[in-house]
């Protein structure tokens, strides 16, 4: 299994950033697909999760009404789409993978990819 995230870079705060997790080797309509994240110095952190139908969604408080998870199981994708970056938005994000049932937990989940680092200036 591999989940390969793409789509991250330098942006000003207030702008936007659309990240991209392709799956392969695993079809993401039987899992939970989640996004966490890591500052430097800091434990991976929770951002969002997105349940194998694409009914539920939960999110990270510092994100809510910012950030929209979504998924294309026909592309085998998962996407985050963030709005309004701050500085302390600054970090590397991870798609991760989980069977069910849905947890939050970076340590919880099954397959995890490399980070795509997002870099938010004041």
């Amino acid at each position: 299994v591999q989940l390969q995230a793409s789509g991250g870079g330098l942006v000003q705060a207030g702008g936007s950033l659309r990240l991209s997790c392709a799956a392969s080797g695993l079809s993401i309509s039987s899992v939970a697909m989640g996004w966490f994240r890591q500052a430097p110095g800091k434990e991976h952190e929770f951002v969002a999760v997105i349940s194998w139908s694409g009914g539920d969604t939960y999110y990270a408080d510092s994100v809510k009404g910012r950030f929209t998870i979504s998924r294309d199981n026909a592309k085998n994708t998962v996407s985050l789409q963030m709005n309004s970056l701050k500085p302390e938005d600054t970090a590397v994000y991870y798609c991760a993978a989980k069977e069910p049932p849905l947890r939050r937990a970076w340590v919880d989940y099954d397959w995890w990819g490399q980070g795509t680092l997002v870099t938010v200036s004041s």
